[in-house]
């Protein structure tokens, strides 16, 4: 870690612990010099990495004060799915979402979708055109199976900051991150094997085991620190699970990093246990702290675990460009990845190989990081304003999804289908489950510039549930025995 990075992390931890409150005034750059002994210009980065991640905000001719931070609902409870092997259900719902084209009469507010009106975007659009005008016949032509060589050469220099040492020859370029799962898990899965998931997952994850014949045992999961390694143990002490599959970064839908030491906790038991492990990092590299999370395969040091990713969620999600590192499974998801898409597009990897070798991934990632972490404060504002007092939201540590749990017997299936009269549409939460759990819970996306239509249509949401709630507690009090 550098020196800033590391003064920066000391004076977050003095923040965190209380030792400096909200609105007072910071150590002044000297003073911080003279304590620390590094040089002015290491404390004004470190200050300028706390202000990326809103921590302290300067003041003209002032110096640095501690943010003002907004006021937190409580987290969302610990999950407690059944703790048994169940197949899938859900799709209905899922279709719902992903067969709907963007309608200009329906904001969207739970589709999984990043910010794409970023000038830093600008070059991209750019290299995608450059590939066409050129005349270069590569792009119209097969590459390798495994992908572009150049591209493959990119990710492995990206996936250092996650702490992997890879090369070009151990990773596979695929169509999006959603094919590099697939791929996972049908090279080391059969029809009717239990795979250990993370709960909530994400919908896409519990529909490929669906597709795949394959049974989901959801393992209870804490909003802060991740999947229960004590339940997972429990689990495979009990059941024959053939894989573990879990999103330990930014996870999708609660936001939570896992801690390093349950990381390493988790591969231990996957090698005590023998099983794979299938590592979605789609939302790792939008971390708000620096640097990003370290990865589960950083640790990995006998190729067990598949380390799947994409620039879906990082740039654009029509790009559909994924990868997959999966260690000594190789072999089996080149198979997997030839039976099933064939090669992936060319020409937008080739696009790719120019946009991040000249920095512009990392200009875009440091813009989209600082904006997303503005929009979940502002968005958690404003559902502190329009939803009802006991209303439960997560704190994401990263990426761009919110999880919201209302009281249990709330129906969002049924607050969908008010909202949708209205021009309005949330992510509900049974999808995020095997067995059709969390019907009280939903996701929405803070990814877009938050505007007056965004807080217009959060403020509907608000105004809907209780609406319900209301209509639920007139609706028991006739029920009621005399009454």
């Amino acid at each position: 870690m550098t020196r800033y990075a590391t003064l920066a992390a000391i004076l977050s931890q003095r923040i965190e612990q209380g030792l400096y409150s909200a609105g007072e005034r910071l150590p002044s750059i000297r003073a911080l010099s003279l304590e620390h002994t590094v040089s002015i210009s290491t404390v004004q980065q470190a200050y300028r990495l706390l202000e990326e991640k809103r921590l302290v905000e300067p003041r003209a001719k002032s110096g640095y004060f501690v943010r003002n931070q907004p006021l937190r609902a409580e987290l969302p409870t610990v999950t407690r799915p059944v703790q048994r092997p169940v197949e899938i259900s859900q799709w209905e719902q899922v279709l719902d979402i992903v067969r709907s084209p963007p309608r200009d009469d329906l904001l969207q507010l739970g589709r999984g979708m990043p910010d794409i009106t970023e000038p830093t975007l600008q070059p991209l659009l750019k290299a995608l055109s450059n590939v066409g005008r050129h005349g270069d016949l590569r792009s119209l032509r097969y590459d390798s199976i495994q992908g572009v060589f150049g591209l493959r050469e990119q990710i492995a220099r990206l996936m250092l900051d996650s702490g992997c040492q890879l090369d070009a020859e151990q990773l596979i370029v695929t169509t999006g991150c959603h094919e590099a799962l697939s791929t996972g898990l049908r090279a080391v899965c059969q029809p009717g094997d239990i795979v250990a998931v993370d709960s909530p997952c994400y919908h896409g994850t519990m529909q490929t085991l669906k597709g795949l014949g394959m049974k989901a045992l959801e393992i209870p999961t804490d909003p802060l620190t991740g999947i229960s390694l004590e339940a997972l143990e429990m689990a495979l002490e009990q059941w024959p699970i053939k894989m573990i599959l879990l999103t330990p970064n930014c996870n999708n839908p609660l936001g939570y990093i896992m801690p390093e030491a349950r990381k390493k906790r988790l591969l231990t038991l996957a090698q005590r246990y023998d099983v794979a492990i299938i590592e979605d990092d789609v939302y790792g590299d939008l971390a708000y702290s620096y640097p990003r999370p370290r990865t589960i395969k950083s640790f990995d040091d006998d190729g067990r675990v598949l380390l799947c990713s994409s620039f879906s969620k990082t740039l654009a999600t029509g790009l559909r460009i994924g990868w997959i590192a999966p260690g000594r499974y190789l072999e089996r998801v080149l198979h997997m990845k030839y039976i099933g898409s064939g090669l992936t597009a060319t020409q937008p990897q080739l696009a790719l190989v120019e946009f991040i070798r000249h920095g512009h991934y990392l200009q875009h990632l440091r813009r989209m990081r600082q904006r997303y972490q503005q929009n979940r404060d502002l968005m958690t504002q404003w559902i502190g304003q329009y939803f009802p007092a006991n209303v439960r939201v997560s704190q994401p540590r990263g990426g761009f999804m919110l999880w919201i749990e209302l009281y249990e017997d709330f129906d969002t299936l049924r607050l969908n289908r008010n909202l949708e009269n209205q021009g309005v549409q949330v992510a509900v939460g049974s999808i995020f489950s095997a067995s059709g759990k969390y019907r009280n819970c939903m996701r929405i996306n803070y990814a877009p510039k938050l505007t007056a239509e965004i807080e217009l249509a959060i403020k509907k949401v608000g105004t809907a549930i209780n609406q319900l709630m209301e209509a639920n507690s007139a609706t028991a009090e006739e029920c009621l025995p005399g009454q």
